[in-house]
């Protein structure tokens, strides 16, 4: 299989931290979304954004930014699909996904999605953890993009109804800590901050 592609998927409205970017905001003195870039940069082929909204706003990160192409904010699949359709043309056959709100994410997630996704004709496989699934982290195939499409304007919503019904894998991440903590809000990014200090 061809190295993944990969997308930022950053393309909420951030509601609980007040509206705006929060990948733009500061931790340990850079944006969220450039040390969401130096993990997962080293792991896949191309890396794109997944935003909506005016893109010259992250003119500086040297991505290109993808706006979902379903209406009216559909949530993490729509922005799945903008990196499928992208990824397909240039010629990749899958994406990951990850979440622009993540910072901490395994540095080796890529090549633990692949192995979970082993023997599958349409690799499909979501992060999990002890405490549930991480359906924004992902390996998803190029090759079932148009049933995605058709699902999202059908009005599905839910990561893992479209997972499960394609036979959709698992990967355990039961790594020590918390990788797969998100800021939300306020409180979130003061917490990150903590475990930034806590890991340099």
């Amino acid at each position: 299989m061809k190295q993944p592609f990969g997308i930022i998927l950053a393309g909420g409205l951030a509601t609980r931290m007040g509206g705006g970017d929060k990948t733009m905001l500061a931790l340990g003195g850079v944006p969220i979304l450039s040390r969401i870039i130096d993990r997962i940069a080293p792991q896949v082929a191309a890396l794109a954004l997944n935003a909506n909204g005016d893109a010259a706003r992250f003119a500086g990160m040297g991505l290109p930014v993808l706006a979902d192409s379903i209406e009216g904010y559909a949530g993490p699949l729509a922005g799945v699909l903008a990196g499928l359709d992208w990824a397909a043309e240039h010629g990749a056959e899958t994406v990951v996904s990850v979440a622009g709100d993540t910072p901490f994410f395994p540095c080796d997630l890529v090549p633990r999605l692949l192995l979970a996704s082993e023997g599958m004709a349409h690799p499909l496989v979501l992060a999990r953890t002890p405490d549930g699934r991480q359906p924004t982290f992902g390996l998803w195939p190029v090759a079932l993009r148009h049933d995605l499409r058709a699902a999202l304007e059908g009005g599905l919503r839910k990561v893992v109804m479209w997972t499960d019904g394609h036979g959709g894998r698992e990967a355990l991440f039961d790594d020590p800590g918390t990788p797969f903590f998100n800021v939300n809000t306020p409180e979130d990014l003061a917490r990150a901050h903590a475990m930034l200090e806590g890991d340099e």
